[in-house]
């Protein structure tokens, strides 16, 4: 059964490192795609970055429930198979897209069928014993580390012969993703674990609402919650920050990202295999968002381009929270339930890719812009910092008072 495990886990790590290379491919394009679109500068650019987030964000988080439920009613495989055919629609529409609007309508569809992520941890939870929750979560986080190192570079060296050729390219990887899953990815849920599909839970406020059995998941989602708040401060605005501030190429920008894809990987898929049970899962997460909020922090106050390197070391070292966190989330909900309570949590993903982008994109507008009074574009990352201090109180709170 272990040996079957180790298997299990090898296929969806495979599955996820194809897909998120797909996605890390158009990052470093994106930003010069939408510029020769809307025919504008860097600046107006980004807020319509922050618009795409949000139209992908909230199908997803519409829609997330939706898909952890149905995952729990027919399986994981079927749920994922789907979402990576949704996900190369989406880059065809990218790759072709004559008009902004064409770009809303990929992103929309993306978000529908958008389910990897929780269909993923889903899996994870289906095969992992409660020891190995974290490190295997952590293998999650490996690969979309490596995924974001091998992603971001080709995008970068393919965006040097046209802002549509990365979009061809992630297309053409996802299906053959797609038919690799089809022929490859064994099913981890057996239908004796299954359960019956209801509509009720299968939407955001149901499934909300369904969380209130589980006190203490409800009050670690909050601090789960403002960590992806957090995060998106970096995800939103890198590429816009290292234009503006470095002047930094496609080129540039996918050397940048596959440096964080490099060090994410190393601490997710190595560090934390080993660092997690020396500390455990508690202090785990109070030195991870320590570590993060010190990086966002520099991240803030950087000056030159070389800083941006240095400082990814205590950014990425807080990586060490995420599957701690997440593997005492895991640990409060039995088996049949995993995948709404991951589809759950990719709502609260999603609502933070909802409002976090919109918030850090114009806040880096604002303070990039000609007519601004302080010029401070690293003002969203110093916002992240404080979101991810205000988790680790709220998590310190919350599990404090369980082991009371």
């Amino acid at each position: 059964m272990q040996s079957k495990n180790k298997a299990a886990i090898g296929f969806i790590f495979i599955t996820l490192l194809l897909d998120i290379t797909g996605l890390g491919i158009i990052i470093p394009i994106l930003p010069k795609l939408i510029e020769e679109l809307i025919h504008g500068n860097i600046s107006q650019a980004a807020s319509y970055g922050g618009w795409l987030t949000f139209a992908y964000a909230f199908m997803q988080f519409i829609c997330s429930p939706l898909i952890g439920n149905l995952s729990d009613k027919y399986g994981r495989r079927p749920v994922l198979l789907f979402s990576l055919l949704g996900f190369g629609i989406d880059y065809i529409f990218l790759a072709l897209a004559p008009t902004i609007g064409w770009l809303f309508v990929g992103r929309i569809i993306a978000g529908i069928t958008g389910a990897s992520f929780t269909t993923a941890t889903a899996y994870i939870a289906d095969i992992s014993a409660p020891e190995d929750r974290a490190k295997n979560f952590g293998m999650v986080g490996a690969a979309f580390g490596l995924g974001f190192i091998i992603g971001p570079v080709i995008g970068g060296f393919l965006g040097e012969y046209g802002s549509r050729v990365p979009f061809v390219a992630s297309a053409i990887l996802t299906f053959i993703n797609l038919i690799y899953g089809y022929f490859i990815l064994p099913e981890s849920l057996p239908k004796e674990r299954r359960r019956q599909f209801e509509w009720r839970r299968a939407n955001p406020v149901g499934a909300f609402k369904h969380l209130k059995k589980y006190p203490e998941v409800a009050a670690l989602s909050i601090s789960f919650f403002l960590v992806y708040m957090a995060g998106q401060s970096v995800q939103s605005v890198w590429s816009f920050f290292g234009i503006e501030k470095f002047h930094w190429s496609p080129k540039m920008i996918g050397l940048s990202l596959g440096t964080v894809g490099l060090l994410v990987g190393l601490v997710q898929g190595v560090l934390i295999r080993w660092i997690n049970p020396i500390l455990g899962n508690v202090k785990s997460i109070y030195f991870g968002f320590g570590l993060y909020a010190l990086g966002l922090i520099l991240f803030s106050l950087a000056t030159q381009g070389w800083m941006m390197f240095v400082f990814l070391i205590p950014y990425c070292l807080g990586g060490i929270s995420g599957p701690a966190l997440q593997s005492i989330i895991t640990g409060h909900v039995p088996g049949n339930e995993q995948g709404e309570l991951q589809g759950t949590l990719t709502s609260l993903i999603s609502a933070t890719s909802i409002i976090s982008p919109v918030i850090m994109t114009n806040l880096f507008a604002f303070f990039s812009s000609k007519e601004t009074v302080v010029y401070f574009p690293g003002a969203p990352f110093f916002l992240g910092a404080l979101l991810m201090i205000a988790a680790g109180l709220i998590a310190y709170k919350i599990l404090q008072k369980e082991a009371a």
